[in-house]
């Protein structure tokens, strides 16, 4: 009805892709090891929640439009890179503590914070608009009556079985890490790890063409 073909093989490549290691395992393990599964889980939903962005944008042809125009990919690009390194920076910079001493109201704005970067860094990547791009057409006929329906149900599934697997690698890298994290040594190790991810993921951004 919705002129999808190849279902079985749209998901299974999307398994593929989900567990391929990457730059948001990396995060995602980071931030199970700095705040446990509820830091591990808010970086995994905080991505998912940027590739939906994206997914939309895609169904509704505002990411098509965005890669037509040279002023917008640039402006999303410079934005994107810009803050992807500030955010790096304030890692780097930032002075760690044990995980025990990051109670109460100051954890629930790290969880925060956490979430709003994994989203962020999706929304604010034209590398994600540019892989749904390619990617779900792939698996839509091309007279297809529905082409909005079928971009949102092939991307719904790409989210779901994604966001499943890197909640799973959250609890396994949180459950592992146990003693680690309440060393403030490791923490500030694992902060500027990820703040050195952040600054490459922002010049790899700024370096991005739209052709």
């Amino acid at each position: 009805m919705l002129g999808i073909h190849e279902l079985w093989l749209f998901v299974l490549s999307g398994l593929l892709l989900n567990i391929t290691p990457g730059p948001d395992t990396a995060y995602i393990i980071g931030r199970s090891i700095q705040l446990g599964w509820r830091g591990g889980a808010a970086a995994a939903l905080g991505i998912s929640c940027g590739c939906l962005v994206h997914v939309l944008g895609a169904a509704i042809g505002l990411s098509a439009l965005l890669m037509a125009s040279s002023a917008a990919f640039l402006a999303v690009k410079l934005i994107g890179a810009a803050y992807l390194v500030l955010t790096g920076l304030q890692m780097l910079l930032s002075h760690a503590k044990p995980i025990a001493d990051m109670t109460g109201q100051g954890g629930e704005t790290s969880v925060g914070r956490i979430f709003w970067q994994g989203t962020l860094t999706n929304v604010l990547n034209p590398k994600v608009a540019l892989f749904f791009l390619a990617f779900l057409p792939q698996f839509v006929a091309a007279d297809a009556p529905h082409k909005t329906l079928a971009f949102l149900f092939l991307g719904l599934i790409f989210i779901v079985t994604g966001t499943l697997w890197c909640l799973g690698v959250a609890a396994f890298a949180a459950r592992a890490a146990g003693r680690i994290r309440q060393s403030a040594g490791v923490i500030a190790w694992i902060n500027r790890s990820l703040g050195a991810l952040f600054i490459y993921l922002g010049f790899r951004v700024a370096m991005l063409e739209s052709r």
